[in-house]
């Protein structure tokens, strides 16, 4: 699909599944998305989710010293390709209050949150995510999921 519509680059929101489905399980899929042409916004919590990732993977020895490394890696490169949310003060209370498919796990609905801070129309912007909550609720509040 492309992420161009009417000339305009589309914003694509990438949630901590889909990075991790592309850099821990080499998903192809998910891989792709992430190399498609678009304007790319994450959440600081994907950052920190991913590294914990990482870090459970090295310490439940699933990968080695190396594979952490490249990882790493792999992660500084797609933060550099990002334009990263802080979680503020109005993405919490945003958070904290109901959604359209719910429940919501906290994490999830930080995440839901900082797609609704990007202050682009549902109809330009792509939310990448694995996350069923986090899918369904995007659809409902009018983003593209892939």
């Amino acid at each position: 699909m492309s992420s161009v519509n009417d000339g305009i680059l589309k914003t694509t929101y990438v949630e901590t599944s889909s990075l991790l489905a592309a850099i821990l399980d080499e998903d192809a899929d998910a891989h792709r998305e992430l190399e498609t042409p678009a304007r790319r916004v994450t959440s600081a919590l994907t950052l920190v989710e991913a590294r914990r990732a990482v870090t459970r993977e090295r310490i439940q020895k699933r990968i080695d010293a190396d594979q952490e490394s490249a990882l790493l890696v792999a992660l500084e490169t797609f933060t550099a390709q990002c334009t990263v949310s802080a979680i503020t003060t109005d993405i919490l209370q945003r958070a904290g209050r109901r959604f359209p498919v719910e429940p919501v796990r906290t994490l999830d609905a930080i995440h839901l949150a900082t797609i609704e801070s990007v202050e682009i129309p549902p109809d330009l912007v792509r939310v990448l995510t694995r996350d069923r909550r986090v899918r369904e609720n995007a659809v409902a509040l009018g983003y593209q999921v892939e």
